[in-house]
């Protein structure tokens, strides 16, 4: 395991002075993923030294994890590219040759729906039919009228009636349950499957979202969140790759892995003057390994889990928002503000897994992409919410992966929200043969065998993560984004040393604080 030992032998001023500095800043990045490697990577660009990173897992990546599978890699975590104008992680994939083997199968223009590709979608129904290609067209056209009223809410400024709860699932469902049943030209048969169909979309839907339930979803937010024009694409040598290049400019030594953090103590200096008198006297050694920690003029420290204490004068923390609702208030000393806190509980985060089966043969015609599971008895059910034992009704459906020549014959299955947690729980065996129970009964074909393989995704469990992404819950809205990413202390408090905790995507604030300091070393870039 790397050693985090940071250089204690600074006896320049601390950090008292408002935004001057006369030594370079000592920074501590909490996490490895995506968000901690590109703020590490611009800070050692623009000239900081002393930047450390601290990773819980014993690997970079975050919610990355490519795993190597044969000739494929199959993407546990992330896995497109979304939108290519002005998307740095586009070119950065362009520029070294990510996307050179890319297929059309890969690349997707407009919204994606999960693994949407070249092909036809076969819906099938629990009772073993699949239901004809132009009702689901029919349906499809219905459904995606809908969801672009939902836009019109924060894209236009339109209010939000009573009557939808200011719920994406509670407005989409009764819409486009009024549209099917005013249709004169639908028989009952053929209005009972687009009823059927809407709860199956919904449970796709969420595990875009990653929501328990598209009724979780803010209505009057839903718009705000605009995607990068252009197609998006899947990265063939898996999206890890773009994590190994922000990595290959960043001294391994600074990243610490294995090195779970218990506190961020700031405002420490302030707070605990009396440590740094009694420090001397307790012949504590000079790498701060001990249990209360040297000061010497830094505002904060971060206590880690294996008793180290690492001393900084900025933090910036990228953990998820589930680590920060589970954690926040023992890894914050002193708590986190009232108002921050409340955001934190209001934004919502859940999780989507992914399930992988590997088959000898493929059992589904060649011109299927997909198989999406339609519970005909879940018609007009409000409620897409299962006890433990009915985990499985949660999965929309299978996706199949191209090309065969890549993935051969692969399947990849989607579940969100409490169900992908009970999935969690449960081990390999159980999950394939239920998976493939699901597919015989769907598709009519009582033959088919059990894969070769199961390969899934854990991340509600995963301690480090808790969740997939975030969404805006009924009750949130951007203005709590941007309350989570406001560091700490905030502004008015003019005696406490500025820009203490800062959180994913705060580089940028460090960088426009020390310009006088960098642009006075000539040794350093110019900011």
């Amino acid at each position: 395991m790397q050693s985090c030992e940071i250089s204690s032998d600074s006896t320049d001023d601390p950090l008292s002075s408002g935004l001057r500095i006369h030594r370079q800043p000592r920074i501590v990045v909490i996490g490895a993923g995506l968000a901690g490697l590109a703020a590490t990577k611009i800070l050692l660009k623009n000239g900081f030294t002393d930047v450390s990173v601290l990773e819980a897992s014993d690997h970079i990546g975050g919610r990355v994890q490519s795993v190597q599978h044969g000739k494929a890699t199959l993407e546990l975590g992330a896995t497109w590219i979304h939108g290519a104008n002005g998307n740095p992680v586009y070119h950065l994939a362009e520029d070294n040759g990510l996307l050179e083997h890319t297929t059309d199968g890969e690349r997707s223009v407009g919204r994606i729906s999960l693994y949407t590709k070249n092909g036809v979608a076969h819906y099938q129904t629990n009772v073993g039919k699949r239901i004809p290609k132009d009702l689901v067209e029919e349906f499809s056209d219905l459904y995606n009228e809908v969801y672009e009223l939902t836009q019109e809410f924060f894209k236009n400024g339109k209010p939000v009636c009573a009557e939808s709860q200011n719920s994406v699932g509670v407005f989409t469902r009764d819409v486009v349950r009024k549209k099917i049943m005013v249709d004169p030209d639908d028989s009952e048969s053929t209005k009972k499957l687009k009823l059927s169909m809407l709860q199956q979309y919904l449970k796709v839907e969420s595990c875009e979202s990653s929501s328990p339930s598209m009724d979780e979803v803010s209505l009057s937010e839903f718009g705000e969140w605009t995607e990068i024009p252009g197609a998006h694409y899947v990265i063939p040598e898996g999206f890890m790759k773009i994590m190994e290049l922000l990595a290959q400019d960043i001294p391994s030594h600074t990243i610490c892995l294995r090195k779970p953090v218990r506190c961020i103590h700031w405002n420490y200096s302030a707070q605990h003057q009396e440590v740094i008198t009694k420090s001397s006297d307790d012949n504590h050694n000079e790498n701060n390994h001990s249990s209360q920690p040297v000061m010497r003029g830094h505002p904060i420290g971060v206590e880690c889990e294996d008793e180290e204490w690492i001393m900084a004068d900025h933090v910036i923390v990228t953990t998820s928002l589930g680590v920060l609702k589970q954690n926040h208030e023992a890894m914050f000393s002193p708590s986190l503000p009232e108002d921050k806190v409340l955001a934190v509980e209001k934004l919502g985060i859940s999780t989507t897994d992914k399930i992988f089966l590997e088959f000898e043969e493929p059992f589904w015609s060649p011109e299927c992409n997909s198989i999406q599971f339609v519970w005909e008895d879940e018609a007009q059910l409000e409620q897409l919410a299962y006890p433990e034992e009915l985990w499985y009704k949660k999965i929309c459906s299978f996706d199949v992966l191209y090309p065969p020549e890549r993935y051969g014959y692969m399947l990849s299955g989607w579940i969100c929200g409490q169900e992908a947690l009970y999935m969690e729980r449960c081990d390999d065996e159980t999950v394939a043969e239920t998976c493939t129970e699901l597919l015989r009964r769907f598709t009519g074909n009582p033959d088919i065998p059990k894969p070769r393989r199961i390969l899934r995704s854990s991340w509600g469990s995963n301690p480090y993560i808790r969740g997939s992404y975030s969404f805006t819950r009924v009750g949130s809205s951007g203005a709590d984004c941007e309350k989570l990413a406001m560091p700490l202390p905030y502004a008015n408090s003019t005696k406490a040393p500025p820009l203490q905790v800062l959180f994913a995507g705060e580089a940028t604030r460090l960088m426009e604080m020390y310009q006088d300091l960098n642009s006075a070393e000539t040794t350093k870039p110019n900011i």
